[in-house]
């Protein structure tokens, strides 16, 4: 599949193996996800969401950058059971940033309690425009 690539090729940095898929008929199973992902390349793994916060998502790793490249340049409004898959980047950055920020969150309130400190909620008696 990748071989009509250019030797010194400079891809951008948002560009990965790794492709999250939104969008995805809740129904859909793995083995049709490869059917048409697998058209791109050779996959490594392909994660499809199961609980509700994750359902209509999958997650498609591919064995080579160019392979997932060519894929989500094809596939990204592709329509499947008449949804229009959104095929984006995986960007771990974004991924965890409210997980971090929830730790940190926590991580100071008991900070707060340990040494006794109280801050005033700076939301709490903001008035509603």
């Amino acid at each position: 599949m990748a071989m009509g690539r250019k030797g010194n090729v400079r891809l951008p940095p948002e560009v990965n193996r790794i492709l999250y898929i939104r969008n995805l008929p809740y129904k859909i199973t793995a083995e049709e996800m490869y059917d048409i992902f697998g058209k791109y390349g050779a996959i490594r793994q392909i994660r499809v969401g199961n609980t509700p916060d994750t359902k209509g998502t999958a997650f498609v790793v591919y064995e080579d950058i160019f392979d997932a490249k060519n894929a989500c340049d094809h596939l990204s409004g592709f329509n499947v059971c008449n949804r229009y898959l959104v095929v984006l980047y995986y960007q771990s950055n974004k991924a965890f940033k409210k997980i971090d920020g929830d730790k940190k969150k926590d991580e100071l309130d008991k900070m707060k309690q340990k040494y006794g400190l109280s801050t005033p909620d700076i939301h709490a008696n903001k008035p509603k425009s």
